[in-house]
């Protein structure tokens, strides 16, 4: 029986295409909805022209309510009764109380090569840093930030004359790959980490 999957996302929804794409044929897992913070989404349009269920849970209205507002997005997702949970562009800091009930069944993949530069900006970072490669990483999800084990790294070269835009445009091309190539083994059960050049 086919793993059901939740896709969190707050912008364009470039990584759900790339999975959803992905669940067809022999893979372990099938999309069950896609939600998000951010009602204007772009991610929830496309969920929805590849008759995905979608549904908005929006943020704005919790201000300093963090638990009120993960309280509504728990109800929004047992609706559909998700064995798994993946995150793909979800701008929101997940509280423990949240993340503990899924504890190793939810995912998100995060623009650097992890443990570097948890949080925001990670391109600029790395420019900044000197480093000569960049990357993605996808983690099983834990209450402290862009952390918990690693399930799959990608990397890239950093080039001359980089900016910001180019890296990211880059690493996004391999969080492509990366991200699909992960979750088909994590539904299967197989934690390996994929390690992609």
């Amino acid at each position: 029986m086919s793993r059901r999957v939740a896709i969190l996302l707050s912008g364009s929804g470039s990584n759900m295409v790339a999975l959803v794409e992905s669940m067809v044929g022999d893979h372990p897992a099938r999309p069950c909805v896609v939600l998000s913070n951010v009602r204007q989404a772009g991610g929830l349009e496309k969920a929805e022209a590849r008759g995905i269920p979608t549904g908005v849970v929006d943020h704005r209205p919790f201000r300093g309510d963090r638990e009120g507002f993960e309280a509504l997005l728990q109800e929004a997702l047992a609706v559909h009764a998700p064995d798994i949970i993946c995150l793909a562009g979800f701008m929101r800091v997940l509280t423990e109380s949240f993340v503990a009930p899924w504890q190793g069944r939810m995912i998100n993949i995060h623009p650097s090569l992890l443990p570097r530069y948890r949080g925001l900006n990670t391109h600029a970072r790395a420019l900044e840093a000197g480093d000569s490669e960049a990357g993605c990483t996808v983690h099983e999800v834990t209450a402290a930030l862009d952390d918990g084990p690693i399930l799959g790294q990608a990397r890239v070269p950093v080039l001359p004359g980089d900016s910001a835009q180019s890296l990211a445009a880059r690493v996004l091309a391999k969080e492509h790959i990366l991200y699909p190539a992960v979750l088909r083994r994590f539904a299967a059960g197989d934690r390996t980490p994929v390690m992609l050049g």
